[in-house]
């Protein structure tokens, strides 16, 4: 039984009470995400990142960008009630797990936005192509006054379209480094454990904020999140990827402990899900 399998047998349940991860893969979403509000719309001219749990994240650019990272909006910890955006200009994929690609394809579909991700994921999705940009570690580009870098991370990646079929490779895992005119750097490590490569992450994009997983056993949890924080030298942290299920142990309580042990000067911030952040 490889990793994937353990992991849908482990907590997919809960999942399945959404929909299931074929809802996950693109399908219409399921009614506890009604359009019956929107999550908070960030101000004219401010940066913001809305959360909408697990590691799904969107964020808006002083210059009106609107980047949906990750974008499994029906997970367990979505906001209630919470309306989907219904414009985007770019949807960024860390790698193929469900809990990660999410409802990009539906998103696209409805938003004719372009989404990004490994060569072999974006190949594995079937986006028309236009919209398919297929890259890798090292690639730049630009979506209005973002300009995206694409870095390593350290996880795996594969991708099923069916969850009953088998699922396929997808690429190398990446994060990503957005850079905003006239506004903060932010990174969004992805899926990863710490590794000495975000140093250069901090010399090369020095980011300001970064989206970190803190909940464990898939990803770092807090203790080395913490030694992240320190490699990358940034100034505030959003922990994410925890509590969504049993297994996700982590807290931003524990990486805050964490932080100060290494006497770091870099704050936690923890959004509740749908309530848009300053960054």
């Amino acid at each position: 039984m490889d990793m994937r399998t353990k992991f849908l047998a482990g907590v997919v349940g809960a999942a399945m009470t959404l929909g299931g991860t074929a809802l996950a893969q693109g399908a219409a979403a399921p009614a506890k995400v009604a359009a019956t509000k929107a999550p908070a719309v960030a101000a004219k001219g401010k940066a913001e990142a809305t959360w909408w749990g697990h590691a799904a994240f969107i964020i808006r650019s002083p210059g009106g960008a609107v980047i949906a990272i990750d974008p499994w909006l029906t997970n367990p910890k979505a906001p209630q009630g919470a309306a989907q955006p219904e414009a985007l200009d770019a949807i960024l994929l860390t790698h193929g797990h469900f809990d990660h690609v999410g409802e990009a394809k539906a998103l696209a579909q409805k938003t004719g936005a372009k989404v990004f991700g490994s060569f072999e994921l974006i190949n594995l999705l079937g986006l028309p192509e236009a919209q398919a940009v297929g890259a890798n570690a090292g690639g730049t580009f630009q979506v209005k006054d973002v300009t995206l870098h694409l870095v390593e991370a350290v996880h795996s990646s594969s991708y099923a379209a069916d969850p009953k079929s088998a699922p396929q490779y997808a690429g190398a895992p990446l994060g990503y480094v957005l850079e905003m005119a006239n506004g903060p750097t932010l990174y969004h490590a992805g899926d990863t454990g710490p590794f000495e490569g975000m140093s250069l992450i901090a010399t090369q994009f020095k980011p300001t904020v970064a989206l970190l997983p803190i909940g464990g056993h898939f990803t770092m949890g807090p203790a080395e999140a913490a030694q992240a924080v320190r490699l990358l030298k940034v100034k505030s942290v959003i922990p994410m990827h925890y509590g969504t299920f049993p297994l996700l142990q982590g807290t931003p309580e524990a990486l805050t402990g964490e932080l100060k042990k290494l006497r770091s000067t870099a704050k936690v911030v923890t959004p509740e899900p749908g309530a848009a952040t300053a960054l």
